[in-house]
């Protein structure tokens, strides 16, 4: 099969041929349709969070299952479905208590020293390819374990679909599962990249009162607008959060913070109301921290993560994609343009510049 290569970190990514294994037990082979670029595969790509080398990035996916190992009782060939990164095994003390997305356990990842499934090169040359986060969808095929897909209704188109792998799950379950956003609140979402964006998108349809949200290109203001904004204030503005706090009459109940930078999260903080939540969703460099000061916390504001969205995937997604047909969510104005698998370095150049919206590689 075809993949997108990464040898080296802040190199661009190679098109070559790779092996894949055959499933094996709770494995599934998956024919891939459609991958978004996401700034998580970003981060690995560009060195900011380090991964075993060389890896085929790419985890927001969508396709067709093509096989089954044994064992596997969740999808069956034939089946359409959104691959998610937080696999779950549904019996460690995380999935028992309903945090699922915390789940570590290992029978549902690649452990360490197990035999490569996915191989560069045949023969004595060939060299075994690093999983990244059990997904590796910047491919033709990908192998995953069962409980990491879910099949959603054969209608949805999987271009789609592949956003709500990642992003929707991630920013709508920022607002339905993180924050609860309850119907008059005020919500602030900093940044409008693709989760963003969905979280604007699942304020509105949470019934949420003011919508505002900041981002520096004014042509993702618009599409914020588009999907339910009720305000969008450039975010490299000195007076941006000063603007949110006046507008709300001394700031917001919630503030999401889609972005992964220290700045954006001082700012999910500097928006607040007293008594209200900021949820960091970017992905920060490693060395950073976010907090809160001592008036802060003296004004009752709380500080989290929402890591992917808090999501029960199997559940979520396929009433995501409900919230597609009924004509809720609004997949179409997130995506900005559709790449074959041969323009991914272009696709994440322009991710770096930060003025489109979301692209999806999409696979004939």
């Amino acid at each position: 099969m075809k993949a997108a290569v990464l040898h080296e970190a802040r190199t661009p990514l190679v098109i070559e041929d790779v092996t894949i294994d055959k499933p094996g037990p709770h494995e599934v082979l998956i024919r891939t349709h459609a991958v978004g670029v996401c700034r998580s595969d970003l981060h690995f790509v560009d060195g900011t969070y380090p991964h075993p080398l060389p890896t085929i990035p790419g985890h927001e996916a969508a396709g067709v299952v093509e096989a089954v190992g044994d064992e596997v009782r969740t999808v069956r060939v034939g089946d359409h479905v959104v691959t998610c990164l937080s696999a779950f095994c549904g019996h460690c003390e995380f999935c028992v208590t309903g945090r699922m997305f915390l789940c570590v356990d290992s029978s549902v990842r690649r452990p360490k020293g197990a035999p490569p499934r996915l191989m560069l090169g045949a023969g004595q040359d060939a060299r075994p390819i690093a999983q990244m986060l059990n997904l590796s969808a910047y491919a033709e095929m990908m192998l995953v374990h069962e409980h990491a897909c879910v099949a959603i209704d054969r209608d949805m188109p999987l271009d789609r679909a592949a956003l709500i792998g990642c992003a929707v799950t991630t920013g709508a379950g920022a607002v339905f599962n993180v924050a609860d956003v309850t119907p008059g609140e005020t919500v602030c979402i900093v940044g409008c990249g693709g989760i963003g964006l969905a979280a604007v998108n699942a304020a509105k349809i949470a019934g949420a009162g003011k919508i505002i949200a900041l981002d520096p290109v004014a042509e993702k203001r618009a599409v914020a607008e588009t999907l339910g904004a009720t305000h969008t204030i450039d975010a490299t503005s000195d007076t941006a959060a000063d603007e949110v706090v006046a507008i709300t009459k001394g700031g917001v109940h919630h503030a999401i913070e889609a972005v992964g930078r220290p700045q954006s999260a001082a700012t999910a903080v500097k928006v607040l109301r007293r008594g209200g939540t900021a949820t960091i969703l970017g992905m920060l460099p490693p060395t950073e921290s976010v907090g809160l000061s001592a008036i802060d916390l003296l004004s009752g504001k709380t500080l989290q993560g929402g890591f992917m969205g808090y999501n029960r995937f199997p559940v979520d997604i396929p009433r995501l994609v409900d919230f597609y047909q009924r004509g809720l969510l609004d997949l179409d104005t997130i995506i900005a343009d559709r790449l074959p698998l041969n323009r991914i370095n272009h696709a994440f150049d322009e991710l770096r510049r930060g003025d489109a919206t979301r692209s999806v590689i999409v696979f004939d």
